[in-house]
């Protein structure tokens, strides 16, 4: 990732934070704690990008540390995701909490199931940041596909709700997608449009991408969300990869 994520991870099972420490490092620059009172102290003395703190934790829980961190003006914006059992979700947090919390993890959990929760939340954090970084000239955010990949750009612009351009090239390739808050509502790449066109290009971990900001189109092609149209693209591609394998155990 070019633009560098800072995450402050807190739990007071330590073999817990280690997992998590160990899987989400290569997206983010990884900070933890043992407790919600050591947590806010690192909250006020350093800008963190995102917190990720246990609920049930002995002295500052997770509630208060996060109503203690959106308190302050300083730090009121940063996101947090609270990590919590099933029943403190649904009976003491979600329906108080639902504004204040980016997301809810259920414990116990999957460590690769959590991180690609939380990986979502980076990757819209550092689109963000990189976005912040476009000139005002032109109000164009460039890219690669080796800094960002196609899957993980469309659900960062789909979770902040982005209204954009995305257009994707690879070689002598471009798909244009034009977003409106956060769904994409008209694509094309060569003769394909809509869902053909965004099915072609999910895979492409090749090429480089502009985010033109201004960028709106009146035409509606796809029928799908986009969570809906990755899902759809994962699949059907998951399909032909099964199909090329058994055409070459049969040869």
């Amino acid at each position: 990732m070019a633009v560098n994520v800072k995450v402050l991870l807190v739990d007071d099972n330590p073999t817990l934070l280690a997992m998590l420490r160990q899987a989400l490092a290569p997206v983010a620059s990884i900070s933890t704690a043992t407790d919600g009172a050591d947590a806010l102290l690192r909250v006020i003395d350093e800008p963190f990008d995102l917190l990720v703190s246990d609920y049930q934790m002995p002295g500052v829980d997770g509630r208060q540390l996060l109503q203690k961190v959106k308190a302050r003006p300083t730090t009121a914006r940063i996101p947090v995701v609270l990590l919590a059992s099933k029943t403190d979700i649904a009976e003491k947090l979600k329906g108080q909490l639902q504004d204040s919390v980016e997301d809810f993890i259920e414990k116990p959990f999957f460590i690769r199931d959590a991180t690609r929760r939380i990986k979502r939340i980076v990757d819209k954090i550092a689109l963000e940041k990189m976005a912040k970084q476009v000139p005002a000239s032109d109000g164009i955010l460039r890219g690669t596909l080796a800094q960002m990949n196609v899957i993980d750009l469309l659900q960062s612009l789909e979770l902040g709700r982005k209204s954009c351009l995305l257009t994707l090239t690879n070689r002598a390739d471009r798909c244009d997608l034009y977003f409106s808050d956060g769904q994409i509502g008209h694509a094309v790449y060569g003769p394909f449009q809509g869902d053909e066109a965004v099915y072609k290009v999910v895979a492409w971990s090749e090429g480089s991408f502009q985010i033109d900001f201004r960028g709106q189109s009146p035409e509606q092609t796809t029928t799908r969300s986009t969570q809906g149209l990755l899902m759809e693209g994962l699949r059907l591609l998951d399909e032909a990869n099964r199909e090329a394998e058994d055409n070459v155990l049969e040869t």
